[in-house]
């Protein structure tokens, strides 16, 4: 059976996240989820940096461009949130593409627009951090 990336790390992520939308539940814009998920990860002591910069890599160059993370928890997690009526295709490949620009394994995107919470788990199996 094949190992849950960052297993507990997710589940603790995901716990918060359903108690912001069981507080709120759908329909506000996405600034308003992530600053109550704020609150909520500190509450839950979960380590995160909010809207982090994070650089992206070519050829092993940084390039000066960089994209904001709505949220880095653990130090190693992407967490993406959405408050759209489904996930997009569009909004998997995002993540994917952040997770593979700066070398990191997970990625959970997160939609508070929906009649229930809903996440996708994005896992970037070219990670140099993988286990072979």
């Amino acid at each position: 059976m094949a190992e849950i990336v960052f297993k507990e790390e997710s589940y603790r992520i995901i716990g918060s996240c359903l108690a912001v939308y069981n507080k709120l539940g759908s329909g506000f814009l996405e600034s308003v989820y992530q600053e109550a998920l704020e609150i909520q990860f500190n509450k839950d002591k979960i380590p995160f940096e909010k809207e982090k910069k994070l650089r992206i890599k070519f050829d092993d160059k940084q390039l000066d461009k960089f994209f904001k993370a709505d949220y880095v928890c653990f130090d190693s997690i992407i967490v993406e949130l959405k408050a759209t009526p489904f996930i997009h295709k569009n909004d998997i490949a995002q993540v994917l593409n952040y997770l593979r620009a700066t070398d990191m394994r997970l990625g959970i995107l997160v939609n508070f627009g929906e009649k229930s919470l809903t996440y996708k788990r994005v896992i970037n199996s070219h990670s140099s951090q993988n286990s072979h």
